[in-house]
């Protein structure tokens, strides 16, 4: 798993050097973007750090608590694909049903849609780059990120961390 934070500490002196001399302006504008976004965002589900690394793997809280993501086909939720519901690994939310997943070839389980009034996005300007971040509307966790190259009917894809999300197969 990569964060942000761990780009920036593993960069050492090429990354302060790099931002010094502009290379990566929006690097550091986006990380401060979305950490005050995150701050003034009040959620039904709030837990202090110590609880959050209490009740998530370490894993779990790099990508649900600090936006890091896994590293490609790691998760098992990637090949899941029995009818049912994936949740919030951090508040058991349910986000997406298993009949908008679909094969995005990416390493990532992807979506066309989530659930009624599960997510909500903000703009993500982190590596240069600008993307909608996704996250659990109801704790915060960060999910992944939602590209608009995806399947008919909405044209999007939403590409989550297998390991921000639980599945509950469907019961007869």
């Amino acid at each position: 798993m990569f964060s942000r934070r761990q780009f920036l500490l593993a960069s050492g002196g090429l990354g302060a050097a790099a931002l010094v001399i502009g290379v990566l302006p929006k690097f550091s504008a986006g990380t401060a973007l979305i950490s005050e976004a995150s701050a003034a965002e009040a959620f039904e589900v709030t837990h202090s750090d110590s609880e959050w690394h209490t009740l998530l793997s370490a894993e779990q809280y790099d990508i649900l608590r600090e936006e890091g993501t896994e590293r490609a086909y790691s998760s098992s939720l990637n090949d899941e694909h029995r009818d049912g519901t994936f949740a919030c690994a951090g508040c058991q939310l349910a986000l997406f049903s298993s009949t908008t997943k679909f094969d995005s070839h990416t390493g990532w389980p992807s979506f066309w849609a989530p659930l009624d009034k599960a997510v909500a996005t903000r703009q993500d300007r982190s590596f240069g780059m600008t993307r909608d971040e996704v996250h659990c509307r109801r704790c915060g966790g960060h999910l992944g990120h939602v590209f608009d190259d995806g399947p008919k009917p909405t044209g999007l894809r939403y590409c989550m961390n297998g390991l921000a999300m639980t599945f509950a197969p469907q019961t007869a």
